[in-house]
């Protein structure tokens, strides 16, 4: 959580997450189910108690694409969907979204309140908190499942209070976090596992490179043996893989069929996809009826929407300043198995048309961007940079991101995205592919400039 995450064009909300933020700052982070945020979800009434059938979902990369894959085929189903994600790209009320719509600003500042209130004196984090109101908002708004992201790890995270969700899903596992994981895959993986429960099937993504190497598959066998649980493997007991004609192809035990593709960019999209294609399939007889019985699962996957994930733009308020013959994605990846994503969307990008690739990257200061800009930077013409402008005090500068990567590095010194994309683009001609990567507080500052919604910013705290 950092400051950055606090701007909203709502003056009084923006005030009251200010006041979630300081509570407990001196405190770090700290995993686990601590008294204060237990004492807090019982004067709530233990809403976790009382949420309408969960889908729980762990993993390093691919969490989000597969929960908005999961909410556009159910919600295409007829399904009301709850869904839970952090952190949010421009504004708060992105994290909880009730049966299809993000919270107003109204219900949320009261929601605040009654948790300040409740709270009193406890000395709670900010993700305790918040995790507290969302529960509330599900527990007392009507819906047909609902879609909680892990926050950080999965054992210890505090979306892990529920006990008994209807299926519980591990995306691809990579480095990140390891101060509070563990360094090793296999203790990621582990603290991960943590989701499984007794009686909930459980689904496991793609692991792909070390994940393989390092063994992080058995890690999963064993915690689900441990549970008692079934467990559906990603290439043993199902498979998705691209097909023609912009197609896919789903197996699910002896089962195969032909899908539309996601509408999110990146072959690594199709095999998230497949992950949520197998959750739907360990999912109630009675539910997979009304998932299955028509068109949902090709409307939903048409219509997935999942901003910040290889997202093309420009036809905002940054159309201006982007010049003819210039393609502009932004993607929040920021660790070593998003470098190997988009260092793979790159070869396919030189396959298809030959035009140069142009990175701009920024980083925040606790990230090492050396993982993720490794197997980007043989794919690049060029490698820029800038500060992150939402949250220039916690990013690296372009001298030390340069530094840290041992690489040379065009230093953007402006302070705006529309003005370092100016800056970019009078330097460099056309035609030509920009990929601004790096962290999804950069990713948030485009899309906020783009015009996805314009938000005042103000002071950092302190």
């Amino acid at each position: 959580m950092h400051a950055a995450d606090l701007h909203h064009p709502n003056r009084t909300l923006e005030d009251k997450l200010r006041t979630l933020y300081v509570l407990n700052r001196d405190k770090t982070v700290d995993l686990g189910f601590r008294r204060p945020y237990l004492d807090l979800l019982a004067a709530f009434g233990n809403p976790h108690e009382k949420l309408p059938p969960v889908i729980h979902v762990a993993g390093t990369n691919g969490k989000g694409s597969v929960i908005a894959t999961l909410r556009a085929i159910l919600e295409a189903a007829g399904l009301r969907v709850h869904v839970y994600t952090s952190p949010h790209l421009i504004r708060f009320n992105e994290r909880i979204v009730l049966a299809g719509e993000e919270i107003g600003d109204g219900p949320l500042e009261a929601l605040i309140d009654e948790a300040l209130e409740k709270n009193g004196d406890g000395a709670i984090t900010f993700f305790e908190i918040t995790t507290a109101i969302a529960f509330a908002a599900f527990a007392r708004s009507p819906a047909d499942i609902c879609l909680l992201e892990v926050g950080l790890g999965g054992r210890l995270d505090c979306t892990n209070v529920v006990t008994r969700p209807l299926a519980t899903v591990i995306t691809t596992i990579s480095r990140d976090h390891q101060e509070f994981l563990g360094e090793s895959l296999t203790d990621i993986a582990g603290e991960k596992a943590g989701i499984f429960k007794p009686g909930s099937p459980a689904v496991l993504g793609y692991q792909t490179g070390e994940g393989l190497r390092s063994g992080v598959v058995p890690v999963f066998e064993s915690k689900a043996r441990d549970r008692g649980i079934p467990l559906y493997k990603a290439g043993s007991d199902w498979s998705c893989e691209s097909g023609e004609d912009n197609r896919m192809r789903f197996r699910f035990g002896e089962r195969m069929i032909s899908l539309p593709r996601p509408n999110l960019a990146g072959d690594h999209q199709v095999l998230n996809a497949g992950a949520a294609l197998a959750t739907l399939h360990v999912l109630p007889p009675a539910l997979q009826v009304r998932i299955f019985g028509g068109e949902a699962v090709s409307k939903g996957l048409l219509s997935v929407r999942w901003p910040a994930r290889l997202q093309r733009i420009g036809d905002g308020a940054l159309k201006n300043v982007i010049p003819p013959g210039w393609e502009v994605y932004v993607d929040g990846g920021h660790n070593d198995s998003a470098g190997d994503v988009l260092a793979a969307q790159a070869r396919n990008w030189s396959a298809r048309d030959g035009l140069p690739l142009h990175i701009l990257a920024g980083m925040l200061k606790k990230k090492d961007p050396r993982p993720f800009l490794q197997p980007l930077v043989p794919h690049a013409a060029t490698l820029s940079a800038m500060t992150i402008p939402c949250a220039a005090d916690e990013s690296f500068t372009p001298g030390e991101l340069a530094a840290k990567l041992g690489t040379p590095v065009d230093s953007l010194d402006e302070k705006t995205i529309g003005a370092g994309l100016s800056a970019f683009f009078a330097r460099h001609d056309g035609p030509g592919r920009l990929l601004i990567c790096g962290s999804l507080y950069l990713a948030g500052d485009v899309l906020a400039t783009e015009g996805m919604e314009k938000i005042e910013k103000t002071d950092f705290l302190p």
